[in-house]
């Protein structure tokens, strides 16, 4: 990830709505949640909803994939993890291994949501 995706990315969650959306999704893991359920989840309404998920889906935080009738959205832990990374990549110095235990906590129970094996990716 370079510094203009994650302005992008960070931008995408300087929203609370959107933030809550991301944080909803994370939760929710690999399968996801309808477009419906996340804006009665968090009670806003469907079309302001709707915005609030492309803003996401654009800044490569979130994915969405038809399923019969409903849109699912889920997270993109590809993406979020390119994030966490870039983020982090600086860290101590110059000695990433310093801060991995703070990005492999994070990660190991995204990456664990993700497999239905429940093997860490």
């Amino acid at each position: 990830m370079d510094a203009s995706s994650t302005v992008k990315a960070l931008g995408a969650l300087s929203q609370i709505s959107r933030l809550e959306a991301f944080r909803l999704l994370v939760r929710s893991g690999s399968g996801g949640m309808a477009a419906g359920e996340i804006a009665r989840a968090l009670e806003v309404p469907h079309n302001t909803m709707s915005s609030h998920l492309s803003v996401l889906v654009n800044a490569g935080l979130i994915s969405s994939r038809r399923e019969s009738r409903s849109i699912i959205y889920s997270i993109d832990f590809a993406g979020t993890r390119d994030l966490l990374s870039f983020l982090m990549e600086d860290c101590c110095r110059g000695r990433p291994e310093l801060c991995a235990p703070v990005l492999d906590s994070v990660l190991s129970g995204c990456c664990a949501a993700s497999n239905s094996n429940g093997d860490k990716q």
